[in-house]
């Protein structure tokens, strides 16, 4: 029994120390509960502060491109990890409380959060410890920053500037444009505005995700361009490992790949000279990386041709506000003195618009109160000095490495080395840009390239049409190198500052480019002007000149003497050329002398004599030894006969004489200039009132032009006569003619590609007298004319695109059957109708001359007074299904555009018009309708309805167009047409623009 009590006990013992060492951490924990889930909560929140300060910290690093440290992102997963479990306890408690309000405590469930509880917080205190460790380095110190700050002006406040800046941005993302130049002169800001764009993507978050790069690599091009120097920028931005002894096609390699592990990248390659492969350099191309960019800045569009550039945006100079603002901010408040201020005002203006010259000079006057600091600065720059030495260095020569870079061997050249260098085949383009800069302000630019051509910049040329191609390339590509601008569409100009630094290079590097300019300053007198004999070129363009002096110092290495735009200069003294024994450019136009000296046949030299708009002019002295001449311009002068010797001016190329008011023109004086390429005898500005006075070319004339075999324009008037059969086979080989034939006035608008033939008072053409001039014409103009359908109709003029026809008869009976051929007119693209009184048709007219019109896209119908509509359709009739631009004007029956074929009354047609853009009808009261057939006028971009106060009511292809851009019209017209839905009318109302008349 002792041993069963035994036993028993100590089993029941055993079993209490079991249950109790069970149950008490169960008690304990339910006893604690309280206090472990009140610490549970201040550690969460402690950890929390700790989450929110590193997390705060990682955005800021994100957007300066810094990867976080794996180790900081575990940590930040461990916590959220936590403050779930936290969430999850604090369900629990929540539930054991609702539990508890019904009936009990749940023991189990109080020990079990109290627990979980406990748990937390060692893992939380963890945590923290590791925290603590981290410090404050939380990123990987050698990770690739996504974007770095470069520092560098801002463009803040500045209008054009962020414009630009938009544009860019708006580039970056179009998928389709993978590489941008952004061009323009030097200093212009090209630079500040690419390191603005990128400061801005640092700043500013303007991309989703999906479009945002990983990241943005600038680099600086070298001068020259060394491929190993820019690998070498890129390789450091991206933290590369690259060896100096690496070959370029390793280097190119690596930065290829590492820039292909980005989503995306943006490349800035700021300041590019000349055309970069960026293979070479290791750039993918947009089809390996299909959302990433490249921008270049480059002075020379032709670089950014050259690089194949999907978007090329210039950056302009800027306007007259911006430059006074930017004046003042670097010059000081000082600047706004008011003593101070007009001379101020003055040199931001000499800086034209440029942002490094304003910021220079501008910076160098600040803090100056003597007025007289300011007046010398302004006449410094109005000398084209740089009046200190940060202008010069930091200015001048900037601009001048444009200069430096254009393609040309090195400036400082002896005489007979430039004799040398100038006969080369590309020519001398250094030379051109200089001799731009001895005018003013706007420059022709057929006078500049003739004057260079003169000089014998534009190389070997065998015609003048060589020379003239080479000097539109010259002229481009000091265009593309933003060394010089387009002024009007046949003009161009010299930027202020440009010019400053043109005149500055000329006269600093040797004779060989020295000159004197004084153009356009308001001179009277030049007698008191200091010049060296060993001036190169002389201009005095623009002033108020009246007489030169007597006796003017001995320039015998002078090339070009420019006098042009001197009203006030009548007389010129008698010896006054002997002093320029070496002249090749004498311009004289726009003056007022009424004759010249004997002495300019002492010229030997000369290339070109330019005499335009010399209208008191009446008479030339001999010239006959002026066996170099090539170029005669005289342009609007008064010319009675043509000056003795012109017939020994055997290298004569160019001849524009104007006929007007020439006696007579003697026998055989064509036939000896044999090397002739253009004759112009027609006047540009008309003389033409004094149809008495007027000297038409004879026949023999006429004749004597077959034999020059180097003609390739002609720009004339002869009589009837001079063209009755004759052979006229020559004039095939004629690339552009304006000839005139009668006495009628014309108002012809001659271009350079133009082979025109006008005709005027001529009462038949049953002769046939035409006929071998106009196979070759493309443009024939017939004034009051008679015989129109036997011209026309009987014969074929393939190459004839254009007809205008004014104040002409003609019976607009169709052709008899049989008679003719079909269509004489096959390529007509433009026809002219003016004063036709008996046309009631365009149809009419094409009938009548059996005209097909199937290239027709241009008609111009004026003051046909008895036009009652334009087409007649239906049946065998049809409008021409090609015509883009329509336009009436002054016909005051025309009742509709395109009438039904026999119909009693007009009605509406059911065909389309499908390619008609332009519609411009004016003064037709009676035109009712446009006509309503569906689809007639939707690709209609422009209309035009002046004084077409009937038509109430736009056609519905109109009202609902989605290509109209243009309605112009009267506003009360405009508010009192009915539409078939108000919201039409919203649509297109910022289409219409109101007529001012």
């Amino acid at each position: 029994m002792d041993i069963i009590f035994s036993v028993v006990s100590s089993f029941i013992v055993e079993v209490g120390k079991f249950v109790c060492k069970c149950i008490y951490p169960q008690i304990e924990n339910t006893i604690h509960f309280s206090s472990n889930t009140e610490n549970a909560r201040k550690e969460i929140l402690k950890l929390r502060e700790f989450k929110n300060d590193i997390k705060e910290k990682m955005e800021r690093a994100l957007r300066e491109g810094y990867k976080p440290k794996p180790d900081v992102l575990k940590w930040l997963t461990e916590v959220d990890k936590l403050e779930s479990e936290w969430d999850s306890i604090q369900d629990g408690i929540l539930m054991m409380k609702m539990v508890a309000f019904k009936c009990c405590i749940n023991c189990n469930l109080c020990s079990e959060l109290s627990t979980r509880a406990r748990n937390l917080i060692d893992q939380v205190c963890k945590l923290i410890a590791i925290r603590e460790n981290f410090g404050s380095n939380l990123v990987v110190e050698d990770y690739v920053k996504k974007i770095e700050f470069i520092p560098g002006p801002s463009i803040e406040g500045q209008r054009t500037a962020r414009k630009n800046l938009n544009e860019i941005l708006q580039q970056l993302k179009d998928d389709k444009v993978y590489l941008i130049g952004v061009w323009g002169m030097g200093g212009v800001g090209k630079t500040t505005l690419v390191k603005n764009l990128n400061n801005e993507l640092l700043e500013t978050d303007i991309f989703s995700s999906k479009q945002s790069f990983g990241v943005v690599v600038w680099a600086t091009v070298p001068k020259p361009t060394d491929i190993r120097k820019i690998q070498a920028q890129i390789g450091k931005r991206l933290k590369l490992q690259v060896n100096s002894e690496e070959s370029i096609e390793s280097i190119a390699s690596k930065i290829h790949q590492r820039l292909n592990e980005e989503r995306s990248f943006l490349l800035m390659l700021d300041d590019v000279w000349e055309p970069i492969n960026l293979d070479h350099v290791g750039v993918p191309q947009p089809e390996d990386s299909p959302r990433s960019k490249v921008i270049i800045t480059s002075r020379f569009l032709d670089v950014c041709r050259q690089m194949r550039t999907d978007k090329e945006i210039k950056v302009y100079t800027l306007d007259e506000d911006e430059s006074w603002k930017m004046f003042v901010k670097n010059a000081g408040d000082i600047a706004n003195l008011e003593h101070i201020q007009p001379f101020a005002k003055e040199i931001a203006m000499e800086c034209d618009g440029l942002p490094l010259a304003i910021t220079v000079i501008g910076a160098s006057m600040r803090g100056k109160k003597r007025v007289e600091l300011w007046k010398d600065a302004l006449e410094s720059l109005r000398r084209s000095e740089p009046h200190n030495k940060d202008i010069k260095d930091k200015v001048y020569k900037v601009i001048k490495w444009s200069f430096d870079s254009l393609e040309s061997q090195d400036i400082e050249l002896s005489s007979e080395q430039r004799s040398k260098h100038v006969n080369k085949r590309g020519g001398d383009i250094q030379n051109c840009f200089l001799y731009c800069s001895l005018y003013p302000v706007a420059i022709s630019r057929d006078d500049l390239i003739h004057c260079w051509w003169a000089e014998g910049f534009l190389g070997v040329r065998n015609t003048y049409e060589e020379a003239y191609n080479r000097g539109i390339t010259m002229v481009e590509s000091l265009k593309d190198a933003c060394l010089l601008e387009t002024y009007k569409m046949d003009s161009v100009k010299m930027h202020d500052v440009v010019r400053d630094v043109a005149i500055w290079i000329a006269n600093s590097f040797g004779n060989e480019h020295n000159s004197v300019i004084q153009a356009g300053v308001g001179l009277a007198d030049i007698s008191h002007i200091n010049m060296s004999t060993s001036v190169k070129r002389i201009s005095f363009i623009s002033n108020k000149i009246k007489r030169l002096p007597d006796s003017f110092m001995e320039c015998p290495e002078t090339t070009t003497l420019l006098l042009q735009d001197n009203g006030p200069l009548v007389k010129i003294p008698n010896i006054f050329f002997l002093a320029f024994p070496a002249l090749r450019v004498l311009n004289l136009s726009q003056t007022g002398i009424t004759a010249l000296p004997s002495s300019i046949n002492s010229l030997h030299q000369l290339h070109a004599l330019i005499l335009q708009n010399c209208i008191g002019l009446k008479d030339l002295p001999p010239i006959g030894n002026l066996h170099n001449l090539q170029l005669l311009d005289c342009d609007n002068t008064r010319l009675h006969c043509l000056p003795q010797g012109m017939d020994k001016l055997t290298d004569l190329r160019l001849l524009n004489l104007p006929a007007a008011d020439l006696e007579s023109i003697d026998k055989g004086i064509f036939v000896k200039m044999s090397r002739i390429e253009m004759i112009n005898m027609l006047d540009t500005i008309s003389h033409r009132g004094r149809k008495n006075e007027m000297t038409l070319l004879g026949s023999t004339s006429f004749d004597e032009l077959s034999y020059l075999h180097k003609l390739t324009s002609l720009c004339i008037r002869v009589d009837s006569s001079s063209i009755l059969n004759k052979d006229h086979t020559w004039m095939s080989r004629l690339k552009k003619f304006c000839i005139e034939v009668g006495e009628g006035q014309f108002a012809l608008k001659y271009n350079m590609s133009t082979r025109m033939i006008g005709v005027s008072k001529c009462e038949n053409f049953s002769k046939g007298e035409l006929l071998g001039m106009l196979q070759f014409a493309s443009e024939l103009y017939l004034v009051d004319c008679m015989g129109l359908k036997k011209l026309i109709v009987y014969n074929n003029f393939n190459r004839l695109k254009s007809l205008d026809i004014k104040d002409c008869s003609c019976d607009f009976r169709p052709v008899e059957e049989g008679s003719g051929q079909l269509d004489p007119l096959p390529n007509l693209e433009c026809l002219r109708l003016h004063s036709i009184h008996n046309l009631k048709s365009v149809s009419d007219f094409s009938h009548c001359l059996s005209l097909s019109f199937s290239e027709l896209r241009q008609l111009d119908v004026y003051d046909c007074q008895r036009l009652i509509c334009l087409f007649n359709v239906g049946g065998a009739s049809s409008a021409p299904k090609r015509l883009e631009e329509v336009m009436i004007s002054f016909c005051e029956q025309l009742v509709e555009l395109f009438v039904q074929c026999g119909s009693s009354q007009p009605t509406l047609v059911n065909s389309e018009i499908p390619r008609v853009r332009k519609l411009l009808l004016e003064d037709c009261p009676k035109l009712g309708t446009l006509g309503e057939p569906p689809n007639t006028w939707e690709h209609l971009e422009e209309l035009s309805l002046i004084k077409c106060n009937q038509i109430k009511k736009l056609p519905l292809s109109i009202q609902t167009s989605k290509n109209i851009k243009v309605i112009r019209g009267a506003s009360e017209w405009w508010s009192q047409l009915k539409w078939d839905d108000d919201n039409f009318k919203s649509k297109l109302e910022h289409c219409f623009l109101p007529n001012l008349d």
